[in-house]
């Protein structure tokens, strides 16, 4: 069970970070398409800045879940030191624990907000693919999809850290 656990979360972290890769290209890509289309060819995309921003803030939901499956976050190591190892383990598990709390909490309330998500983006079209090749739709992109990441996010952070805390174990 453990040598299954360990797998699944290499296989994930390598996914994480390679998704982190991608937005941060992505984010550094669009911010240059952006910049030259503005002040070199004065016609700026009106899409830009809102993928930009949307390629940030993937990105950092992502991180946050890396973070805690890694054991990277901000943590009060002088404290570790001063205190006795065992109470040291027992208070690194909390904060486990309290990690786990924060991702479900951003899984129920993710949900919650991506359900109740009203509005579209009209700088972003709809396009799906048929027989005729790619076609733009009248529609937009709704809104949930930019929020998805909160429940996403979550789920990466609860089982980062349940298997972080299972690992300590």
């Amino acid at each position: 069970m453990l040598r299954f656990l360990s797998v699944f979360d290499s296989f994930v972290h390598r996914t994480l970070e390679a998704l982190c890769s991608l937005l941060l290209a992505a984010m550094v890509g669009f911010t240059i398409y952006n910049v030259v289309m503005r002040y070199v060819f004065e016609n700026p995309p009106v899409w830009g800045d809102l993928l930009t921003v949307l390629s940030n803030i993937w990105l950092m939901f992502i991180a946050l879940s890396l973070t805690a499956r890694d054991n990277e976050h901000i943590a009060l190591n002088l404290i570790y030191e001063k205190i006795p190892e065992r109470l040291s383990l027992y208070v690194r598990q909390f904060w486990k624990l309290m990690i786990i709390l924060v991702g479900l909490v951003l899984i129920v309330y993710g949900i919650e907000v991506v359900q109740g998500m009203r509005g579209k983006y009209w700088e972003m079209w709809y396009f799906e693919f048929s027989a005729k090749g790619i076609e733009f739709k009248e529609n937009y992109m709704p809104k949930k999809y930019a929020v998805f990441i909160l429940p996403l996010a979550g789920f990466f952070t609860t089982i980062g850290a349940a298997i972080c805390l299972v690992k300590k174990l």
